[in-house]
Parts: C-alpha cells; structure tokens; sequence
C-alpha cells in the first residue's frame, strides 16, 4: 500500500513538477528518455520491473523481471524501449 502511494506521488510530482522546470530550459531528448524511464518504473507495482533492477532479498532481478516475462505490463527499461515518437508525445503533452 505504501509502495503504491509512494509511486502514485511520484508520478503525479512529475506530471506538475517538470514542466514547471522545463520552461527554464530547453529540455534534451536524453533527459525526456529519461523521465519516461523513470515514470515507467514507478508506475509498476511489483517489485522486479527491470532486469537490472533488486529484489526485495537483494538479489538482481534478471529474467524474472517484469520487462523479460511474457504478457502483462511492459515497464520501459533502456532507452532503446524509448521511440521518438513517445518522446514528441511527451513534449506535445508536457509543452516543451
């Protein structure tokens, strides 16, 4: 429960927060992969979103990761899972 709240709080600081920060300056498309990254992984419940990502016993999570099972959610965990055209949407939404 915890864990959701505290990635819910995450992604809405973010929704709020960085375009605030982006109107400063120009925001690069490397930072924007980033953040996507970033939301990705919060956003996913489980404990193993990523392959280089710990499990709780502090073990790396590998293929047992959300990202190498088949069906369910597909968390973005490297930047080749970014395309350009998710990050045009972001700037679209964003307004970079």
């Amino acid at each position: 429960m915890i864990k959701a709240v505290t990635c819910t709080l995450a992604l809405l600081a973010s929704v709020y927060w960085l375009p605030l920060q982006a109107k400063e300056a120009q925001v690069s498309d490397a930072e924007i992969v980033q953040r996507l990254i970033d939301a990705s992984i919060a956003g996913y419940s489980g404990a193993c979103p990523c392959p280089y990502n710990t499990a709780r016993n502090g073990s790396r999570c590998g293929k047992r990761s959300a990202y190498n099972r088949a069906g369910g959610y597909t968390p973005l965990c490297y930047e080749e899972d970014v395309s350009k055209s998710m990050v045009q949407d972001y700037r679209k939404r964003m307004k970079l």
